[in-house]
């Protein structure tokens, strides 16, 4: 056995370790979005877990990034010359 199928075989274990993880999160979070339905109680205890995930702060790289598409958006637009609003409501 040489190197690359050692590694080759950790690769395929790390792949497979991280879709069994995305499968159950997925599943867990189905299961709790119907426990929530079914029960009041749930619903309330639902909307009570997401707001933590507020907590944990946005990387400054994301903001710069959308900072960074927003001002091409400006550009955009100024390039156009003509207002959003007018775009809009043609379509």
């Amino acid at each position: 056995m040489d190197f690359n199928d050692f590694t080759t075989l950790l690769d395929l274990a790390f792949f497979f370790a991280l879709a069994v993880v995305a499968v159950l999160m997925i599943r867990g979070l189905y299961r709790l979005v119907v426990w929530s339905k079914k029960m009041p109680r749930g619903a309330f205890i639902f909307l009570a877990v997401f707001p933590v995930f507020s907590l944990f702060p946005i990387p400054p790289q994301e903001i710069k990034k959308l900072e960074r598409i927003k001002q091409e958006q400006l550009k955009q637009e100024d390039e156009s010359g003509e207002p959003k609003d007018q775009e809009n409501h043609e379509s």
